[in-house]
C-alpha cells in the first residue's frame, strides 16, 4: 500500500525513494496512496520483480528497507485471495532473493533493514551471510512484556565488519492496572510511530 515509503518521506534525509511492488493492483494502490499524500515527486513505484531491482533502479543506493513475505508456500492458511497470498508467502521469492536484491543495489557500506519472524531468524541470518550483508543492529519487537516476540528488526551493513548490537526489546503495548494489555502504545513505540526513527532510541 507504499505505508512505508510514505512515513519515511516526511524526513528530509530520503531525497529519492523506489517503492518496488510485483503485484499490479498493489503497486497502483500504492501510487494512489503516495498521490494522495503529496509525495509523488519523491516516490517512485516501481512494478516489477525485486530479482531484476537493479536493472531498473538507479544504484547505488544508500540505504534498502524490506517487508518481505514470512511464510513458506507449504505452511499456514492459504489466504483465498491471490494478491494477499503472495504478499505473505514465498510464491515470488524467498528471503534469500530479499537479501540478494538488497546487496545488488546498494554501496558498500550501504544498510539494509528488514523485519521477519523471530522462529525463522536464522534463516535471515545465513541469507544475510551469503549476500555479503553483516547484521549490526537486531529488536526484538513484543507486544508486551508478558509475550514472546512477534517480529525481529535486523540491520544490516554492505560489506560490514563483524559486531552485532541487541537493542532492548521493543515493547508495543504497555499493561493496565487491572494487568490486561490495553491498544494504546507505550511512549518509546509512539514516538517511533510519530518519528519513523528508533536509532536514538536503541543505538548504543
Amino acid at each position: 500500500t507504499g505505508v512505508i515509503p510514505i512515513l519515511l518521506s516526511m524526513h528530509k534525509e530520503f531525497k529519492k525513494i523506489y517503492a518496488v511492488e510485483i503485484q499490479p493492483e498493489y503497486a497502483a494502490l500504492a501510487r494512489e496512496n503516495i498521490s494522495l499524500n503529496g509525495f509523488s515527486h519523491k516516490v517512485e513505484v516501481v512494478e516489477g520483480d525485486l530479482k531484476k531491482a537493479s536493472e531498473i533502479i538507479p544504484s547505488p543506493c544508500d540505504f534498502v528497507f524490506s517487508n518481505p513475505p514470512y511464510m513458506k508456500c507449504d505452511t499456514g492458511k492459504r489466504n483465498e485471495a491471490d494478491e494477499k497470498y503472495i504478499a505473505r508467502h514465498e510464491v515470488c521469492g524467498g528471503i534469500a532473493d530479499f537479501c540478494n536484491a538488497g546487496a545488488r543495489l546498494l554501496k558498500h557500506g550501504g544498510r539494509f533493514a528488514c523485519v521477519w519472524r523471530p522462529d525463522r531468524l536464522t534463516e535471515l541470518l545465513q541469507a544475510l551471510h551469503d549476500a555479503k550483508l553483516e547484521p549490526k543492529r537486531m529488536t526484538f519487537v513484543h507486544a508486551d512484556a508478558t509475550t514472546e516476540p512477534s517480529m525481529v528488526l535486523v540491520e544490516s551493513v554492505k560489506g560490514g565488519a563483524p559486531s552485532l548490537y541487541i537493542s532492548p526489546p521493543l515493547l508495543l503495548y504497555a499493561p493496565q492496572k487491572d494487568g490486561a494489555v490495553s491498544r494504546k502504545l507505550t511512549p518509546v513505540a509512539e514516538e517511533i510511530y510519530q518519528t519513523c526513527n528508533f536509532s536514538g532510541l536503541f543505538s548504543r
